[in-house]
């Protein structure tokens, strides 16, 4: 048998104090043995806490032993664990889901070819009402840091589309045939880069350029029908948004707030070969620009909206309930060939006439938000788009106009809200006339009635701090020549200004002046 002492405290402190007072006396008399003295009952004490934690581990009770065994597990995981656990502390998984069932009208009339002199051409195939279920601007990604020092971190983020209602593959239609894959891994903002709270950020990717985060809170129909990017940054209409876009092979800066104050700017260089910019950057699967080769029935070459190097900057200033921004963007060369290939005085120019127009083009905006009292919000825009073209090809220039967003969200309760919209676009000087629309002079049309308005109006409620119902309706009004779309921005499916002809019989015509409407109702989840 064997037994364990337990030293007793109080014994512990009688047997040390009898030293201290046989040598209390001479501790008066001699420093230098009182300092030798304290260092005795310094020793003591130490000696005494030991002895405790000794005694309370042999008292432990059994069933702590499994606790004990626990808590000291981490200290058992191999190096290569350690590492990945240290490794993942700071990945964040994060994503945005959005389904809706929807109802859309294309709105298409009659319209006049000129090309066969004027004779009436109705829209081919169903252009009333349909009915789809859309899945509305949903990715998924992770983003991280791995600190460096106490205040540099590198970071990045990879970051991809989810299509929760239909199967990922290339964009095609009988419009257009894109070889790009939006539902393969990183094919959304997705970067590398190091990050400093002291100056900010600098990162290397593909991102939404700064011309469009600028003014994207002022945006309550993201992802919905009447999503301010049918007009707002949208040059020609389509469904493509030439300054609202993301931006592949960039260079960017982020700043940190300096007493309200940020900047963002950003490069992207061209990396194309082609000094027209007709042939696809260097490393990429697609045209620049959302340019699809063969888009619209034309050659299988980067001649609508291609463009060379593209530089994007914000500034913005935030105080209180009150948001002011600008932002300005730049795409160099743009190739617009084909708005003027195979016009009869293109055909009959030995110089090439078609072959000039390449040129600039560029945007700035100015935007003002806030928020009052009253729980009410309200964002306006102001933009300017132009296209630098010799004045020979001004009457084609359907990408120079004005344009203008109003917007107003109310807070009904804590958990429901109602948000209207207002976006016109403002006439340009020209129109190129390749939609069978408008009355054929020469390459195109001077001052076109192709100005347009669209309404939104939409009512969300808070499910929980995650989950968000909604109804949504919007409404395209197209003057005569206009032939602005619905559902650009970030929409699963859209309406466009095409009727239902296949390949084919011949690509399919774009008619202007519809009215486009659509009508949903859907959920979104964050995490």
């Amino acid at each position: 048998m064997t037994f364990k002492l337990k030293p007793s405290r109080t014994a512990l402190a009688v047997a040390f104090s009898i030293p201290s007072l046989t040598l209390c006396g001479t501790a008066l008399a001699d420093p230098a043995t009182d300092a030798r003295i304290e260092a005795l009952e310094q020793q003591v004490k130490t000696l005494m806490t030991k002895l405790e934690q000794v005694s309370e581990k042999q008292e432990a009770p059994a069933d702590a032993a499994p606790t004990k065994v626990a808590s000291a597990m981490p200290q058992a995981l191999t190096d290569r664990a350690r590492k990945f656990f240290e490794a993942i502390k700071d990945v964040e998984f994060y994503g945005n889901l959005d389904v809706s069932l929807d109802g859309s009208t294309k709105g298409l009339k009659n319209s006049y070819n000129d090309v066969g002199g004027g004779r009436v051409v109705s829209p081919v195939g169903q252009n009333g009402w349909q009915g789809d279920l859309s899945t509305n601007l949903s990715y998924v990604g992770i983003r991280g840091k791995h600190p460096i020092n106490d205040t540099l971190s590198l970071v990045y983020q990879l970051e991809t589309q989810i299509d929760v209602t239909a199967t990922a593959g290339s964009s095609n239609s009988t419009s257009a045939q894109d070889t790009t894959v939006k539902g393969a891994l990183t094919s959304r903002n997705s970067y590398l880069g190091l990050a400093d709270a002291r100056w900010g950020a600098v990162k290397l990717g593909k991102t939404d350029a700064p011309y469009k985060t600028s003014t994207a809170r002022m945006n309550p129909f993201s992802g919905m029908w009447g999503d301010y990017s049918v007009i707002m940054g949208n040059t020609g209409g389509d469904n493509r948004v030439e300054f609202g876009t993301r931006l592949d092979h960039a260079l960017w800066y982020e700043s940190p707030k300096w007493r309200g104050w940020s900047f963002n700017a950003l490069i992207s260089p061209g990396q194309n070969r082609g000094y027209e910019n007709s042939i696809q950057a260097s490393g990429e699967s697609s045209c620049t620009g959302g340019n699809i080769p063969g888009s619209g029935g034309g050659a299988i070459t980067c001649n609508d909206g291609s463009y060379g190097s593209a530089y994007s900057a914000s500034v913005s200033y935030e105080n209180g309930p009150l948001y002011v921004t600008g932002a300005y963007e730049l795409h160099s060369r743009v190739n617009r060939t084909g708005d003027v290939a195979g016009t009869p005085q293109a055909l009959a120019d030995p110089t090439g006439l078609d072959q000039n127009d390449v040129g600039n083009e560029y945007a700035y905006k100015i935007g003002a938000q806030y928020s009052f009292p009253t729980k009410t919000t309200v964002s306006a825009i102001y933009e300017v788009m132009r296209r630098n073209i010799p004045a020979y090809l001004a009457e084609q220039n359907e990408r120079s106009r004005n344009g203008y967003w109003l917007a107003l969200t109310q807070d009904l309760t804590p958990d429901d809200s109602l948000s209207i919209g207002w976006a016109h676009a403002n006439a340009s000087p020209g129109d190129p006339g390749q939609h069978n629309t408008s009355p054929v002079d020469g390459i195109g049309t001077i001052n076109p009635d192709n100005a347009a308005n669209m309404y939104t109006v939409a009512y969300k409620h808070k499910i929980d701090k995650q989950t968000t119902w909604y109804a949504n309706y919007a409404v395209t009004a197209n003057h005569a020549l206009a032939h602005y779309d619905l559902g650009a921005g970030g929409r699963g499916v859209t309406a466009d200004c095409h009727d239902g002809q296949t390949i084919a019989s011949g690509a399919p015509n774009c008619y202007a002046g519809g009215r486009l409407q659509g009508v949903s109702a859907g959920v979104n989840y964050k995490f």
